[in-house]
């Protein structure tokens, strides 16, 4: 199926919610064609080599370069989506395209973003729930966390910056939020929660390393059903967004050969 073409849209607001987030509604008319359930899924922003938003200036035979954000909140009636921007910056100028903008968009400013892509959806009929996070997938969680059902118990755990960058989270009354900061193991604290019974769904993402920690933490020591699982990288330390995706692609090839 032919992917949709790129959309231009315009801030509406930008507001830094806490000391290390800052929030974007976004508005657009061709918002109006997303899918209703793309809350949580991932958009592409895109700029041209310097790291700018006009597209005229990418070079004939080049592509623009591409950064990758979830959408946290999505409004067909009014045509805006809600983007968090983690604000952290870069030496790798490039790798700090997205975040730049974010900081310094203002009020009537545009840029071009193509997507969704849908991520796999939380299987609702689990008997519990267990979510992880790291600060760059705390959107994706706020959304997914949205979805499940009024009776949903179980864990999320959510690791940010710094105790300043907890946040409101609209949760279930039997899941428990569980912050963590930069300063302690996100994996370390999985594992140390207490293995509830019956059938559980789980949705992680975070950084590659870690994602991988807490892979082999589910599949290999609690036996979870595959299918059962949503485990993703939104980052690697040291790496850019480039070269995360190269060992992405490599990480699912070697994982895919020993399943």
């Amino acid at each position: 199926m032919k992917k949709p073409a790129p959309v231009q849209l315009t801030v509406v607001t930008s507001v830094q919610v806490t000391p290390n987030m800052q929030r974007l509604v976004l508005k657009g008319e061709e918002l109006a064609n997303f899918p209703e359930d793309c809350e949580g899924s991932y958009i592409k922003f895109l700029f041209n080599q310097a790291g700018g938003t006009d597209l005229n200036l990418v070079e004939q035979g080049q592509r623009p370069v591409m950064r990758t954000y979830t959408i946290r909140r999505f409004s067909r009636a009014k045509c805006t989506i809600e983007v968090d921007f983690v604000r952290h910056l870069s030496n790798d100028l490039s790798s700090s395209f997205a975040t730049r903008w974010a900081i310094t968009a203002q009020m009537g400013d545009t840029i071009n973003v193509a997507g969704p892509g849908s991520i796999k959806a939380i299987n609702t009929q689990a008997n519990w729930f267990l979510l992880v996070a790291d600060m760059t997938a705390l959107p994706a969680l706020s959304a997914k966390i949205r979805q499940l059902p009024v009776t949903a118990r179980g864990y999320a755990v959510i690791q940010v910056t710094s105790k300043s960058d907890i946040q409101p989270i609209e949760a279930p009354q039997n899941v428990q939020l569980i912050w963590l900061t930069q300063q302690e193991s996100l994996a370390t604290k999985v594992k140390s929660l207490a293995w509830l019974d019956g059938i559980t769904s789980i949705w992680t993402a975070c950084e590659f390393d870690a994602m991988r920690e807490l892979r082999s933490y589910f599949q290999d020591d609690k036996q979870v059903d595959r299918q059962l699982i949503y485990i993703s990288s939104y980052w690697k330390n040291g790496v850019t967004e480039d070269g995360h995706k190269v060992l992405k692609q490599q990480d699912a090839q070697q994982s895919q050969s020993l399943s």
